[in-house]
């Protein structure tokens, strides 16, 4: 890098703007963490259980057109 004069100036180190950057997080308190926990376990399983219904439903729809198709030959 070079300033107005053209001169060269040093640039800061790696590590240093790593750790300044670290020092700027705020991390959540426990209060937060554990609700944010509970609800991404609780729409997890509430997801879970739509995919696995719909998965269900749809294969005993395919299940019902194959059989369908197999009494008509």
């Amino acid at each position: 890098m070079a300033n107005a004069e053209g001169k060269k100036t040093k640039k800061p180190s790696f590590w240093k703007g790593v750790k300044t950057e670290y020092n700027k997080i705020t991390w959540p308190d426990k209060l937060d963490l554990t609700k944010q926990t509970v609800a991404v376990v609780v729409i997890t399983a509430i997801l879970s259980i739509l995919i696995a219904l719909l998965d269900t439903a749809i294969q005993g729809g395919v299940n019902w057109l194959t059989l369908l198709d197999l009494t008509k030959g």
